[in-house]
């Protein structure tokens, strides 16, 4: 998605330690109109697959899913990463550990939400390590729903994690794939 590079290469700004900080328009400050793009984009990705839900992770995997789900026109579900007293009943727990934040914490959807007749797109912000994304997954097959597959608006493509979860046969889908980023001169390489 070249109008996604082309704010990553003009707002985006890269750390030491692998960070590719985007937040001033995709994670923090949220630039409605492009967002409005990637759900479009999403939703030209996947409109074939009869997908019903959208599943996110919260909290930077709301808007985003929000805009896909609009173009859907399905529900978003988000897992919470804390139970919380609106939580009733059985949930689907899965561990995940955040890159991001170095901690394992459990994510958690309420079974009233992700069943057997529903066709689920996930999507998040970034596609790392892919553990969230590996988190969400299981909570899918374990639901007995069907998976269309996942998207990330970033990946970061030498962390592996898109790759790994491609070579269980689910279909990955990344707006922009980053191969490379210098935390000293601020260039990032994307994958053509």
């Amino acid at each position: 998605m070249e109008l996604l590079k082309r704010k990553i290469r003009e707002e985006g700004e890269v750390y030491e330690g692998n960070i590719l900080k985007v937040d001033c328009f995709l994670n923090h400050q949220i630039d409605i109109p492009f967002l409005r793009e990637v759900g479009k984009e999403f939703h030209r990705l996947y409109k074939n697959e009869n997908v019903n839900k959208i599943l996110t992770i919260e909290a930077s995997g709301i808007a985003i899913g929000s805009m896909v789900a609009q173009e859907f026109g399905c529900p978003l579900v988000f897992a919470k990463k804390n139970k919380t007293k609106n939580i009733a009943g059985d949930v689907y727990v899965t561990p995940v550990e955040s890159f991001t934040h170095g901690t394992t914490y459990n994510i958690m959807v309420s079974k009233r939400f992700l069943g057997k007749d529903d066709v689920v797109l996930i999507v998040d912000d970034f596609l790392a390590g892919g553990n969230a994304m590996r988190g969400l997954i299981a909570m899918v097959k374990e639901s007995g729903a069907r998976l269309a597959g996942c998207g990330a608006v970033i990946e970061k493509g030498y962390q592996h994690g898109g790759d790994k979860i491609r070579a269980s046969g689910i279909r990955v889908e990344s707006l922009a794939v980053v191969e490379s980023m210098d935390c000293k001169t601020g260039e990032i390489v994307f994958r053509e």
